[in-house]
């Protein structure tokens, strides 16, 4: 199973985190995985788009003809 140390969190929240948890008789990493999981919940995976395929194989010699005849 994963890890995740939290730095820097605030006192506030903190405090809020142990409330809660004390409040729903669990840990307070048990409640921080509740509050990630139930925000994530409301993001959408990210889609990535297929690569596109080029329609030929470009070749090293190819390019040179290119750079030959002025294109760039």
């Amino acid at each position: 199973m994963a890890s995740l140390v939290l730095k820097g969190l605030p006192r506030d929240v903190h405090r809020r985190l142990k409330e809660v948890a004390h409040r729903n008789r669990r840990s307070m990493t048990q409640q921080a995985i509740v509050f990630l999981e139930s925000a994530l919940r409301e993001v959408p995976p990210v889609v990535l788009p297929k690569p596109i395929k080029p329609l030929k194989r470009i070749t090293g010699e190819m390019i040179l003809e290119s750079i030959r005849e002025g294109r760039r």
